[in-house]
């Protein structure tokens, strides 16, 4: 029986970049840093990981991560005040959540969510 879902590993092109942008957000580096081939962030109960991929590697749309936050109005401003854009503002969703997307520099589309009750 799955359990739930302990990592996710994401491509980049620029490692520091990449690094830069989720410590901005929050995220607490774990392992390997601005100048490694892999990085660690915890998220929550799981973890965040980044790979450096050469230059001519692409990839196409796969969906987007989603990650719950405690307060999604806050997170929102912290990325603003990063100087990071939104695709969206936060909002309350018919289903459920107040969310916001954001595509990291690699264009990892993700979005941060709260249940409403």
């Amino acid at each position: 029986m799955i359990e739930g879902i302990s990592a996710i590993t994401l491509g980049t092109h620029d490692m520091a970049r990449a690094v830069h942008f989720y410590r901005s957000l929050g995220f607490e580096l774990l392992y390997g840093g601005e100048a490694a081939a892999f990085t660690s962030f915890r998220a929550g109960t799981g973890y965040l990981n980044l790979t450096a991929q050469p230059d001519d590697k692409h990839w196409s749309w796969w969906g987007r991560v989603i990650f719950y936050v405690a307060d999604v109005d806050g997170t929102y401003e912290r990325a603003r005040a990063a100087d990071w854009q939104p695709s969206s503002t936060p909002r309350d969703a018919e289903w459920g959540e107040r969310y916001f997307h954001l595509t990291d520099p690699d264009g990892h589309e993700l979005s941060f969510a709260r249940p409403l009750s």
